[in-house]
């Protein structure tokens, strides 16, 4: 496959889980903030802005004022939901011939809504409908690209960007929201932070999973191991690179390239590191350290699978005897 298509084709897919990732945290905010004062609701403001790397580069202090209509419209904002779906249709755009006709029109048709809905009554009247409905459309586009694409390379590279990008922000949420909402200086213990809890879970589609195992047991403790450890819900960490790992390794089969192991191996290696852990271990090491280098690995997987597969060298043998 061109590195071209793959590259449009990973990007597709990181953009649009990104785009459905915002989506569910500002949503879950925005009810969250209805029954709270105004400098609690800044404090969980600033939690929400450093968990999707939302804070403007010029300015790394808190920001007192929500600005929700930037998080979701603002075309410059690149975790807004405006700016990833416009670049999930593009990417989808420029390689068209790859993709079903059911995938770009339900792409389409999602990019159109959020253009619409930029000046609509229903955002400032209804937001919770918007969020409902990017959700399900991202949540769709998914459900179509598997029942309508051949589960071959391309398919993989889809499957691969998805997966990182949600193990990337499940780790950075829950590291934001422990780091804050552990802090005694936060008002820890209370019934804010107990129903904080329980946002985190919403945040990432986890309330009722989480509840078949740990009953009702909403403590950091739980939540943690179930978010990054388990290897059942499709929106943990662990089982998030499980899916990227097999992805690599249909990737490698199929394309043959030479150094593509590299990427499989530091996947393998991430994997049994989360496959391996017990949390009482993990929140002893400390879980803001442990979270830290499961991002510093995923980065590194990343940087891996550009150079196997997008930006690679170019051989000098070959180009010598397409020369000749």
């Amino acid at each position: 496959m061109l590195s071209r298509v793959a590259d449009s084709l990973y990007w597709l897919s990181r953009y649009l889980e990104r785009a459905e990732h915002t989506a569910r945290l500002v949503d879950v905010y925005m009810n969250r903030s209805l029954d709270l004062p105004d400098d609690s609701d800044a404090r969980r403001w600033n939690i929400l802005v450093d968990s999707l790397n939302a804070r403007p580069a010029q300015s790394e202090a808190p920001q007192a004022r929500p600005d929700l209509h930037a998080l979701i419209f603002d075309d410059s904002k690149h975790a807004s939901v405006a700016f990833c779906i416009e670049r999930a249709r593009e990417n989808a755009r420029q390689v068209r011939e790859q993709i079903s006709s059911e995938m770009w029109e339900q792409l389409n048709q999602l990019f159109l809504y959020v253009k619409t809905t930029e000046t609509d009554e229903m955002w400032r009247t209804q937001p919770h409908q918007f969020f409902k409905a990017v959700k399900e459309g991202s949540q769709l586009f998914q459900g179509i690209t598997d029942s309508t694409m051949n589960h071959a390379e391309g398919w993989d590279f889809i499957q691969v960007g998805r997966f990182i990008e949600r193990a990337c922000a499940v780790s950075k949420l829950l590291d934001v929201h422990y780091g804050a909402l552990s802090n005694p200086a936060n008002e820890s213990g209370s019934l804010f932070d107990h129903v904080d809890w329980i946002c985190v879970l919403k945040s990432c589609t986890a309330f009722e999973p989480f509840c078949k195992v740990y009953a009702c047991d909403f403590n950091p403790r739980s939540i943690a191991e179930f978010l990054l450890l388990s290897q059942e819900f499709p929106h943990s960490v662990r089982f998030s690179i499980e899916m990227v790992q097999k992805g690599l390794g249909d990737i490698a089969d199929s394309a043959k390239v030479r150094r593509s192991g590299r990427a499989t191996r530091l996947a393998g290696k991430l994997l049994a590191t989360l496959s391996f852990s017990q949390i009482d271990e993990v929140i002893a090491r400390g879980l803001n350290y442990y979270l830290a280098d499961v991002q510093i690995e995923c980065g590194k997987i990343h940087t891996a699978f550009y150079d196997t597969y997008i930006s690679y060298p170019i051989d000098s043998t070959k180009l010598r005897l397409v020369g000749e």
